[in-house]
């Protein structure tokens, strides 16, 4: 999910309108205003001198609250400047103003798709794209963006908008992208899409939104070695690129590579210290190399920003237990699994009751340890590890006959696979035969 957000993020900011990049609304020689601070603001607006621009336009537009040109160059300027908020004031002021004014619509589109907001994004470029006036080509990145919103859950009308891109303005190395992906989600499309996908390379080799495209066809198709050096080829031509970065990386991932994948997805973290996939991918590939010290400050500040991620949390509290810090690992825990709705599927809320039945286990607290144990019973069968702490935690309550069942089942259940677990059931069975 990580990659296709991020790509669509990249394309829709890459439009003239973005923040870095403001477009002007006014022709140099529509810019006449009574008001010579207004040619002031529209000077630095043009210099990217945002700030100057922002102080000038500011009482401008307090006084000429219905002004939507001032509206809107105000709306670019704090948009430049990272105040998503005002920004957003701003643009919807400029088109209640004027309610055939293009660049602002426009303007609102991509910067609601920036923050996530995709259907009001998408609401904003239908209505750009149905407006009587305004420039073809700006009407055209509408069209675009609009196709990028659609992608994935109206195809459809993904490639009717592309089409209708390509009758306002000229076909973009981006356009070949998209219609490739289009192409490689509709039955039968991989033939044609791995051929856009080449004929982008062919034109510009390495390009890294063509690259990455054509790496994900790849391994759908279980080319991975392809794949492999396809992505290592354009990250050596693009070094740093995060969108490559982490396919690569998680490429290696996939194929037990995780000392290779640690140092790339390092480098995107450092660049990204609070872009929770791309902390969730670090901290799962330390996990995974059992460097449980620099997994847990990963997750325990990407947790405080997304406390009702459960995924999160339960991977935070198995590198807690790891690190012998279990009662927090069981503070936390209890809290999510008492919530079960949080939980994406029931096996999430199984796994997570099994992780706070073995904390609860390593602080000696049977009775939590027995509670856990059965919500994890709801939704999971059991296993051998289960059976051995509901046996310990029968046996730490004086549960004898319970005790003496449960390790009977772990035993059988386990055959080997738990050398010291076994020698102490098998010890503790003896000592509880002579308690009955």
């Amino acid at each position: 999910m990580f990659l296709g957000v991020l790509f669509m993020s990249v394309l829709l900011v890459a439009d003239p309108l973005c923040p870095q990049e403001p477009r002007s609304p006014l022709q140099a020689e529509n810019r006449q205003s009574p008001d010579p601070k207004y040619a002031e603001a529209s000077a630095a607006l043009e210099a990217h001198d945002y700030d100057r621009a922002l102080t000038l336009l500011t009482p401008l537009a307090a006084a000429n609250p219905k002004d939507p040109r001032v509206l809107y160059d105000l709306g670019a300027a704090q948009d430049a400047l990272d105040q998503a908020s005002p920004a957003e004031q701003s643009y919807r002021a400029a088109i209640a103003a004027d309610a055939t004014y293009l660049d602002p619509r426009v303007a609102l589109g991509l910067l609601l798709a920036r923050n996530g907001r995709f259907d009001d994004a998408r609401t904003e470029f239908l209505a750009a794209t149905t407006l009587p006036t305004g420039d073809d080509l700006l009407k055209a990145r509408a069209y675009r963006a609009l196709a990028r919103i659609d992608q994935k859950t109206r195809p459809t009308d993904a490639r009717d908008e592309l089409l209708e891109a390509l009758k306002l303005s000229p076909e973009t190395a981006e356009d070949s992208i998209l219609g490739a992906e289009l192409a490689e989600s509709a039955a039968h499309g991989a033939g044609a899409a791995e051929d856009a996908y080449r004929r982008v390379l062919a034109a510009a080799p390495n390009d890294p939104a063509a690259a990455t495209g054509l790496a994900r066809l790849l391994l759908k198709e279980l080319r991975a070695p392809e794949a492999e050096t396809l992505l290592t080829t354009a990250l050596k031509a693009h070094p740093g690129d995060p969108v490559l970065t982490v396919q690569l990386a998680t490429l290696y991932a996939g194929r037990g590579k995780t000392a290779q994948a640690i140092p790339l997805v390092q480098a995107v973290f450092t660049a990204n210290p609070h872009d929770a996939n791309v902390g969730r991918l670090l901290a799962g590939l330390y996990l995974e190399a059992r460097d449980y010290a620099r997994a847990e400050p990963i997750l325990a500040t990407l947790t405080l920003d997304n406390p009702r991620d459960t995924g999160m949390i339960d991977d935070r509290a198995r590198a807690l237990i790891n690190l012998k810090r279990s009662a927090e690992a069981q503070q936390i825990l209890a809290r999510i699994v008492a919530q079960p709705t949080l939980f994406p599927t029931p096996a999430d809320l199984g796994n997570a009751a099994g992780d706070l039945a073995f904390a609860a286990s390593r602080n000696n607290d049977p009775e939590i340890t027995l509670q856990a144990l059965a919500v994890r019973a709801t939704v999971l069968p059991t296993s051998a590890p289960v059976l051995f702490l509901t046996a310990v935690a029968h046996d730490q309550l004086h549960h004898v006959k319970l005790a003496i069942e449960a390790y009977k089942q772990f035993l059988e259940a386990s055959k080997g696979t738990n050398p010291d677990e076994e020698f102490a059931a098998r010890h503790r069975l003896v000592t509880l035969e002579h308690m009955k």
